[in-house]
């Protein structure tokens, strides 16, 4: 019995050669490139950027750890307060925002944020009692960067060193 087959299908990834010991860049942009290098924890797993997470990883037993960095709209205090939403925190003055705690990011002062309890990130997507929050905020030039980690309360406390590691690791592309 002969087959023949006249579909046609396009080019895709699985297509070039594959290239042992590829970067995430490599791995999952394409020719299009991060605008940041960075050093993230052994532990966390790359995973595909997408158009807001510039660069994305995975991380905790549970599977539901993330951490992303991206860049954002408004100010330092709105993008603050929009991630205390999501945990139905109320909103912080800019008093209260001065006081946060402070690091160096990308060579800017970056404010760290925290939050815990009932998480609805939206999205469509369900909120999940005890989860947690650690994450900067810094402008940038005119840009607002972020690094936000989200995920059971306990896998995120237990990857916060590596959080501060990863925050004073992120460097601008040369």
């Amino acid at each position: 019995m002969e087959v023949t087959s006249t579909e046609k299908r396009g080019i895709t990834t699985k297509d070039q050669e594959v290239k042992l010991f590829a970067s995430a860049n490599e791995q999952f942009r394409g020719s299009s490139t991060s605008p940041f290098q960075d050093a993230p924890a052994p532990n966390w797993v790359a995973r595909p950027a997408t158009q807001i997470r510039l660069l994305n990883y995975a991380f905790g037993a549970s599977g539901a750890g993330e951490v992303y960095v991206s860049r954002s709209q408004g100010s330092v205090l709105d993008n603050v307060n929009r991630w205390r939403k999501q945990f139905q925190q109320a909103d912080l003055t800019a008093q209260e925002l001065a006081a946060l705690p402070k690091a160096t990011m990308l060579g800017a002062e970056a404010v760290l944020v925290e939050a815990e309890g009932l998480f609805a990130g939206g999205m469509g997507k369900e909120p999940v009692d005890g989860f947690a929050l650690a994450g900067y905020v810094a402008k940038i030039g005119s840009d607002i960067i972020t690094i936000k980690m989200v995920g059971p309360k306990d896998e995120v406390a237990a990857e916060k060193e590596n959080l501060n590691r990863y925050a004073q690791s992120l460097k601008a592309a040369e």
